[in-house]
């Protein structure tokens, strides 16, 4: 989901030396990541009152004027720094809407889960069930899908946060580890512990299924 780091470390190399092509370079070339970040992220009743591509502009806005800041010293990797910027805009806009939202403030930077990501919800659900099903064999794929999102929307907070950065957001286990505070060996058991409670949830839910057909 994010871009190459080692082309990301160049490019903050010259923009410590003040080079602002490679600053606008740094900020453009992470902006369609930091897109799809937001549209994962946004309620999508949210989304009709704010434009996604607004909310990612101001991100990229205030990196800007605090990019000098973070070369002086970078406490996170850059593509984390920027992903906790949007997360804090996330907030701020749910906050602002959480009257007309349906989620709870509680719940204000929880999973949209994108429906056009369906390599990523495709393999994820291939991890938790028995049934290996592609994306293109819609009615079965959608079914399937439909009782995914049905059982990732009864997991606690922090179980459903570290399945989205992990298989939605593409973060590695350190990269999740960086971003929560954890040690690695914590966010492994975190997550490890949150698959299986995912993949019991969705196997109730089959079950259900197949007693009511």
């Amino acid at each position: 989901m994010w871009p190459n780091s080692d082309k990301t470390e160049e490019l903050l190399l010259k923009a410590q030396e003040g080079d602002s092509v490679a600053i606008n370079n740094l900020l453009d070339r992470h902006r369609d990541s930091l897109h799809r970040l937001v549209q994962m992220r946004l309620d999508p009743q949210i989304q009709q009152r704010v434009d996604v591509s607004d909310i990612v502009q101001e991100v990229l806005i205030g990196a800007n004027q605090r990019l000098q800041a973070y070369l002086e010293k970078p406490s996170l990797p850059f593509h984390l720094w920027l992903r906790h910027m949007a997360k804090d805009r996330l907030i701020d806009a749910h906050r602002k809407h959480r009257l007309s939202a349906k989620r709870s403030v509680n719940r204000e930077c929880s999973l949209v889960v994108p429906k056009g990501n369906d390599a990523s919800t495709a393999e994820l659900l291939n991890q938790i069930s028995d049934q290996q099903i592609p994306p293109d064999e819609t009615a079965t794929y959608r079914e399937l899908a439909g009782h995914f999102e049905a059982a990732i929307a009864t997991l606690e907070k922090q179980d459903e946060e570290i399945i989205i950065m992990r298989h939605f957001e593409e973060l590695s286990n350190q990269e999740v580890a960086t971003a929560l505070n954890l040690t690695a060996p914590a966010a492994s058991m975190r997550y490890l512990r949150a698959m299986k409670r995912l993949r019991k949830q969705l196997a109730t839910l089959l079950d259900d299924r197949s007693q009511t057909t």
